[in-house]
């Protein structure tokens, strides 16, 4: 996958608009003008990492087409510049989540201080700053070196072979989720989410257990203690992504 990928996107091809691509093509990154319908769109998001909003004075799209792209970029992980009138920045501003919108730009746009800014977004994907953190807690290590084998090209991948471990890392690191065995020796799964809900600073963390029971009291047992949800010790690879990125967009 090229990740260094961005499609610019407007009612029409202004002079602006073919200003902007240069100075971003000039970074060594591929960008594309498209025409903001739906369809040009969805067929011009394949390895996109960014997208540029370019907004002519008055021109705002449709409700359709913001709703396509809100759903867009989270199910991708993707960000936008929004670029336009002040008026028509805070319009498209008020409809974005705030976690979609990486900068924005009043016109006049100054190309050098976009061009820093495309140049510092894709920086920032490269070092794995947008990548969601994810703790895998499990005292089998052939299991966490599986699991992050799995999930390190998507997600930045720490790891705890022990409850009591997990909880001295989370002292001094913050996390997204927490991936958590249900079944440890010394301290449970259950015995390490209790800690975890009694400590303010750990309280919010989302916690997924993984358990090697499948059985119908096993499982009943495991949710009745009110994680965000569960994963057998069974599940594949691709299901566990497919699994992971439904949760990250639910959890916006």
């Amino acid at each position: 996958m090229n990740e260094n990928k961005m499609i610019l996107i407007s009612d029409k091809e202004a002079f602006i608009a073919r200003v902007l691509i240069k100075k971003v093509q000039d970074l060594g990154i591929e960008c594309d003008f498209v025409p903001w319908t739906i369809d040009r769109i969805s067929k011009n998001l394949e390895d996109v990492s960014l997208i540029t909003l370019f907004m002519e004075d008055g021109e705002r799209p449709e409700d359709n087409l913001i709703h396509f792209l809100n759903d867009s970029m989270q199910e991708r992980n993707l960000q936008m510049i929004i670029i336009g009138e002040k008026s028509d920045v805070q319009y498209m501003s008020d409809r974005l989540p705030k976690e979609l919108v990486y900068q924005t730009f009043v016109r006049p746009v100054d190309n050098t201080q976009f061009s820093d800014t495309v140049s510092q977004y894709f920086a920032k994907l490269a070092s794995g700053d947008f990548k969601k953190s994810i703790l895998v807690v499990d005292d089998d290590p052939q299991y966490l070196a599986t699991i992050r084998e799995w999930l390190k090209d998507s997600y930045k991948v720490s790891m705890a072979n022990s409850g009591l471990r997990a909880i001295k890392w989370l002292g001094k690191n913050k996390v997204d989720l927490i991936i958590l065995d249900h079944e440890m020796p010394v301290t449970s799964g259950p015995q390490v989410l209790e800690m975890l809900r009694s400590d303010t600073e750990t309280e919010s963390i989302p916690v997924i257990f993984l358990t090697g029971k499948g059985d119908k009291e096993s499982v009943m047992s495991v949710v009745a203690l009110r994680p965000e949800g569960y994963f057998l010790k069974g599940i594949q690879k691709e299901e566990l992504l497919e699994k992971l990125q439904e949760f990250f967009i639910l959890h916006k």
